[in-house]
Formats: structure tokens, C-alpha cells, sequence
């Protein structure tokens, strides 16, 4: 796991602001932001330099070829779509494990690669946010019972969901 310690001086937050300490996650299929394609991608870019220039410390979970002001965790080397792993889930399991290990270190996580990490989270008591990219046509599977997916409004075509 590659940890990135270079920062550039960050601005102190203005007023009685205090920063937040925030983990930004990023699917691993595209370096963040994206040499070629990768929409998902660009907007993780745009929202960690924006939470860096207001004076936040963030944490940028990536691929090692990401470009950021934050501080990069890098579970592999390359976007994951150029190297073509044969099996890209590994390094997600991988970066979803840091991610668990580093959570008391956090005001709040930020999860971009769909829902992957929905079972591991919700034992973790840091507050996360999902941000669910892509297609948003398709229907969920809701489960009755203990554990499960639940839609909690859609606004603009965007399921907010929350794992019960």
C-alpha cells in the first residue's frame, strides 16, 4: 500500500471553521483525475481539491498514478482499466480494508466505487456518505429482514440509499 506524505500548505479554514478529516474513496479503474476516460473519476478530483483548497485534510484513496493535493492511499500501482488485472476486485477488497483500518482517523468517509463496501461499513462507526455513479435506471434488490438496501428519496433520477 502506497502512502503519499507530500502535501502542499493548505489554507486555514476561515471564521470558527474547524477543518474536517475526510477520506475520499475512488473506484481504482481510472487514476484520479483520469488520463482518458472516467467521469466518476473526474468528480472525485474536482470535490478532493475543492475540500483541500477550503482548508480540509483529506485523504484521497486511489490508484498510484492519481494526481492530487491530498494525501494519496494507493492500494496499486496504476489505474486497474490500463493494466488490465485480471481480477480488479482484489485491489478494492484491499483498499476497502485500509480504508476500515484508518476510519477512527476520519470526521466522515466519502465512498465512490458503487456499493461494494455496504457490508464491512456498517459495522464501522465513523459516519459515510455514498455517491452512487452511473447508471441509476436499474432496480435494486431490497431484502425484507435484517440487512438491506432502502430507498430513502429520489431526486433528480438520484437514489439516496441507506443499508439497514
Amino acid at each position: 500500500m502506497k502512502t503519499d506524505e507530500t502535501r502542499q500548505e493548505r489554507p486555514e479554514p476561515k471564521g470558527e471553521e474547524h477543518p474536517l478529516r475526510i477520506a475520499q474513496v475512488a473506484p481504482l479503474f481510472e487514476s484520479v483525475p483520469p488520463k482518458y476516460y472516467g467521469g466518476t473519476e473526474r468528480v472525485v478530483s474536482y470535490l478532493t481539491e475543492e475540500l483541500v483548497r477550503q482548508g480540509h485534510d483529506v485523504t484521497l484513496y486511489a490508484s498510484g498514478d492519481s494526481v492530487t493535493s491530498a494525501r494519496l492511499v494507493a492500494p496499486c500501482r496504476h489505474a486497474q482499466r490500463l493494466e488490465q488485472f485480471r481480477n480488479q476486485l482484489v485491489h478494492h477488497i484491499l483498499m476497502l480494508e485500509t480504508v476500515a483500518r484508518d476510519a477512527g482517523g476520519y470526521d466522515v468517509i466519502h465512498f465512490h466505487p458503487d456499493f461494494i463496501h455496504y457490508p464491512l461499513f456498517r459495522r464501522i462507526g465513523t459516519p459515510h456518505v455514498t455517491t452512487l455513479h452511473g447508471r441509476l435506471d436499474i432496480e435494486l434488490t431490497r431484502y425484507d429482514g435484517d440487512v438491506g438496501v432502502n430507498v430513502l428519496r429520489k431526486e433528480r433520477d438520484v437514489e439516496v440509499l441507506v443499508l439497514k
